[in-house]
Order: C-alpha cells, then structure tokens, then sequence
C-alpha cells in the first residue's frame, strides 16, 4: 500500500498530521512553497509588466500618463478581485473536495490563464484573462496554508509559517533580479513573452494532482461530516456565530498589508518606471530594481515573521511593524525622489517591516478557525481584504487621474496612510499565542 493509501485510509481512525510520513510531509511543503513563489511572480507581473503592456495596447489611442495609471490601477483591481474570487472559490473547492486537489487547480488556474494574456489584443482582453489568472493565485493561499499547518505539527508551525509566508516574496524577488537586467527588461515590446514564460508552474499543478497527499485532518473531519444527516456548508458558517466576529477581524487584519502593498508601496514602482522611462537615456530597469529592493528584505521579513509573532506576542509584532511601515512609507513618498541612493534604502526598510506581516498572516489566521472551515476561514479574511483592498485602488486609480494628473507619489502619501488604521485595528483583535491548531 502507498504512503497516499496509508494516510487516506487511516483517516477513519483519528487521523492526525503525524500519521503523514515526513516524505510526505515535505512533498507537501514543498509543493506549497513553490506554488506561492510562482503566485509571487504573478504579484511581480502587476508590478512590472503592466505598465509596458498598457502602454502598447493604448498606442493606437492615448498614452498619457494618467491614463495608463488608471489602467494600471484597473489591472490592480482585476489581480485583487481575482485572488478574491478565487480565494472564496477554491478555498471552498478545498474544504469540500480536498486541499491538495484545489491547490493543483489554482497552479493550473494561474499558469494558463497567465500564458493565455499572450493573445491579448486590447487592454480588456488583458483584464479580462488577469482577473481569472490571478482568480488562481487567491486559491492557492488558502489551501497552501491549510495543507501545510494540518500536516506539519504546532510546535514547528511559526518557521513553517515563514517559509510560507516568505515564498510569494521569493517569486517576487527572482522575477524582478531576472527583469533588473538589461537584456531582459520589459518594455511595451517584450511584455507578451514575459506573460508566456510565467506558464511553466503548470507542470508544478500537475505534479500537485497526482503525486502531493491529502492532509489526514481533513479526510477524517470529511469522514465524519458524512456521517451526519445535513452539514452547514463552511462559507455560511464562517459568516454566522461563533466565527463572524473572528472573520470580520481578519479581513480587517488582512486588508491593512493588502492595502500597504498594493495600494500604497505599489505605487512606488510605478513612480519609478515613469521616471526611469522618461530619463535620458530611459532606465527601463529601474522599476524592476525598485521591486528586487522591496522584495529582498521582504523575504526576510517575511521567514522571521512566524518567529517574531512567536517571541514577541501576535498583536504586539503587528502593532509595531504597522508603526514602522507607516512611518518609512510617508517619508519615502514625501522627502524621496526614484533617482536617489537613499530612495531603495527606505524601499528595502518598508520591504522588511510588511513583510513580516506576511509571515504573521499564515500562522495566526488558520489559528481562529477549526478544521472543516479553516480553508474557507483564512480565504475569506484574506480575500474579502483583498475586496477591500481593490475597491480602495480603483478609487485611488480615479483619483491619480483625475485629481493627482499621473502624481505617483501624491497618491502614495494618501494610500500609505492603512498602515495606522493597521495599529488600531489590531488592539480589537483576539491574541491567539496559546490557542494553536484546533479541531
């Protein structure tokens, strides 16, 4: 009998983590941790190859700037409300037919959704196939972290959950080192071939199908749900008592890093690219250094922040990055300029301090919640603040528009102000430090 069998038929026993063997263990997290480092080149495109694709596929109307900010704004909206929609969708998928099954749907979701904006011919038609690429990125988060905490046991779960939280900026980082480069800059002529290479997790999504375990957690909690005449399903749960109160606090702890980086220190790179294209000569790689700074110690950010929260406290760890990141993300949009030394040195200190919050969110979101709605638990925090998140970029999308006239930096002075409502909202937030994984 195969480890798979072993662990699938045990589960009418009381499965728990430890009847996985540490081979698949490790299948699992590293199956995990690569299908979030390759959602983390999805984020990296947003930031990168946007703005070269709007600029071409507007060609034939206008490129001035506040109206290829306002697409950029709208491609934003289409990854949040994707990860959103996808969040809830395969986060559901997940707890109702299996983690690593929906996991292996949102890699392939998001690699040939992502291939197919090749074939885009106008800036809808690149909306449109974004919003269902990144539709897998948002399922991959849920069903990565609930697999992995259900497999691995509590006393590892804060490094596990910095491996995790670190992957997306892994992703990120290698994407931007790669596009840093001279001869692999995206410009409005290279874009589709980026969006081309970014298929080739799909062969991951297949490896994910066929060959990653199942978490023992879930196939006895779906044995038991079985057994009963009639089973809430996990998403109407999740939005009544006892949990609505803990889902409305972490959507608003999950909208306040979403905000930060997408509505706030996003804009930074785009700030960048408009002034690295209108040097003479253009500095095409300017924006994907802005983005390689902010992702490398973001990365560290990221693996420490399980640790942190650990030795710190939950809600003290997050009350002092959002300090942090408020403070260096004003003075960098208020006393900076992208051609400035000093400009990615206070890129890399917000880079750090957010993304400590993304080693915090998978190791206490999936803490609130038992096991047959810790998927649809952590997706619906995480992607209703993703909702939230694209609502408020759309609004500032119209603003850099129609107030701001292309002001990269206005707008981010604006949008950087989250990281406060950051420290107030967390002193409303349950402290879950000794509550660990619970059925």
């Amino acid at each position: 009998m195969s480890d798979h069998e072993q662990a699938s038929s045990s589960a009418g026993r009381g499965a728990t983590p430890s009847e996985l063997t540490q081979s698949q263990r490790y299948v699992v997290l590293i199956t995990a941790f690569l299908g979030w480092m390759f959602a983390g080149t999805q984020m990296a495109i947003t930031g990168i190859v946007m703005r070269p694709a709007a600029r071409d596929l507007l060609s034939g109307a206008t490129s001035e700037e506040g109206v290829v900010g306002f697409w950029i704004s709208l491609y934003v909206c289409a990854f949040l409300f994707g990860a959103a929609a996808g969040g809830l969708v395969f986060g559901w998928f997940g707890d109702r037919f299996g983690r690593s099954k929906a996991m292996a749907a949102s890699i392939l979701c998001y690699s040939l959704f992502a291939a197919s904006a090749y074939l885009a011919e106008d800036t809808w038609q690149l909306l449109i196939v974004r919003f269902l690429a990144c539709m897998g990125v948002g399922g991959m988060w849920p069903n990565g972290i609930s697999l992995v905490s259900e497999a691995w046991s509590n006393l590892s779960r804060p490094m596990i959950a910095g491996v995790i939280g670190t992957a997306a900026n892994v992703g990120i980082m290698g994407a931007s080192f790669i596009a840093s480069q001279e001869q692999y800059a995206v410009t409005s002529d290279t874009w589709r071939m980026a969006m081309l290479i970014s298929a080739s997790p799909v062969f991951l999504g297949l490896f994910s199908l066929f060959c990653v375990p199942e978490s023992p957690r879930w196939l006895a909690t779906r044995l038991h749900i079985s057994t009963m005449e009639k089973a809430p399903t996990p998403v109407a749960e999740v939005f009544r008592p006892p949990f609505l109160g803990l889902a409305l606090v972490g959507i608003a702890l999950a909208t306040v890093p979403l905000l930060g980086g997408w509505g706030a220190a996003q804009w930074m790179t785009q700030w960048a690219d408009q002034v690295g294209t209108s040097m003479t000569p253009p500095d095409e790689t300017l924006k994907a250094k802005v983005s390689l700074y902010r992702s490398v110690t973001g990365t560290v950010g990221s693996f420490l922040g399980g640790v942190i929260a650990s030795f710190v406290g939950r809600r003290m760890t997050y009350f002092l990055i959002s300090i942090v990141a408020l403070g260096s993300a004003q003075y960098t949009f208020w006393f900076l300029h992208p051609t400035e030394g000093s400009f990615m040195i206070w890129v890399s200190v917000l880079g750090f301090f957010s993304g400590i919050y993304f080693g915090w969110l998978p190791l206490c979101l999936p803490e609130m919640f038992p096991t047959r709605v810790r998927s649809t638990g952590a997706g619906v925090s995480f992607n209703f603040g993703r909702i939230l998140t694209a609502v408020t970029v759309f609004i500032s999308g119209w603003l850099l528009h129609s107030v701001f006239s292309g002001e990269y930096q206005s707008i981010g002075q604006v949008t950087s102000l989250i990281y406060l409502i950051g420290a107030i909202a967390i002193c409303y937030a349950p402290d879950t430090s000794k509550k660990g994984i619970e059925d």
